[in-house]
């Protein structure tokens, strides 16, 4: 049996077991606030406030859709930071049912990936709320943000995978992905303009960030303009040979997690 169709066979078998893990992702991280699911969509708002006034002063940005510009890198990028950290966690937290019974251990960090993209889904009400008060009206284009999107999950996924495997065997890893996630969120031009704030010649270097380019692409989707079609074939690209060495590391050392948990 190929491995696609053993993934397809325990996806359906486990299904039900998949859908509470989402479930419960979704659960234990607004166990404690008031609000809950509502604050997947007050969060983003005010941190898109916070941002805006502090770097539309120190940057002189005074453009009227400037805020809904931050608030489709901040999404983008919150998505992808808080899929993966939850995914290197997803062993660990989940080492009790591990140990007492089989489940396929890619439906923990797939499930923490789903999660997220879930709660990503709910405050894009306030994206296209921010978007319509400010005059950015969406455009036949907006149908396209699916194709970054779905490039972003496949990317989540594989990364995802692939930082649960080294989590389990070296627990510091979690620590070293914060200060990764920072160098990211720093050439993700989430809060400036690229060609306003960095020089000319060093520039391209956000280009080599995939997380830019699905970043670039899902805000010219909203703004109503066409994608870079470079950006797109290069962030698909390393989305899935991330999720080719994600998988087939995870699978090679699945059987030893038991070992280290």
């Amino acid at each position: 049996m190929s491995v696609v169709a053993q993934f397809k066979q325990e996806i359906r078998k486990y299904g039900n077991l998949f859908r509470e893990l989402v479930v419960k992702g979704i659960r234990l991280k607004y166990r404690r606030s008031y609000l809950g699911v509502v604050w997947s969509m007050i969060e983003p708002l005010l941190t898109m406030i916070v941002l805006t006034i502090v770097f539309g002063t120190l940057l002189n940005h005074k453009e009227r859709e400037f805020p809904v510009y931050i608030l489709c890198g901040r999404l983008v990028y919150s998505l992808f930071s808080q899929s993966t950290t939850a995914a290197l966690k997803s062993i660990r937290q989940n080492e009790s049912m591990i140990k007492k019974v089989y489940v396929p251990k890619f439906l923990y960090p797939l499930s923490s990936v789903c999660f997220n993209y879930v709660l990503f889904l709910i405050s894009l009400v306030v994206l296209f709320a921010v978007s319509l008060v400010l005059g950015v009206y969406p455009t036949l284009r907006i149908f396209l943000a699916l194709l970054p999107l779905f490039v972003l999950f496949v990317m989540s996924v594989g990364v995802g995978m692939l930082l649960a495997t080294v989590g389990v065997f070296f627990r510091d890893m979690e620590y070293l992905w914060n200060v990764f996630l920072m160098l990211i969120m720093y050439t993700c031009a989430i809060f400036y303009y690229p060609e306003k704030i960095l020089a000319s010649n060093v520039s391209w270097i956000l280009k080599y960030n995939p997380l830019f380019c699905v970043i670039s692409n899902f805000r010219s989707c909203i703004f109503g303009e066409a994608m870079d079609p470079g950006f797109l074939l290069y962030s698909a690209c390393f989305a899935g040979l991330s999720l080719l060495i994600g998988a087939l590391l995870f699978a090679k050392n699945e059987n030893r997690f038991i070992l280290y948990l």
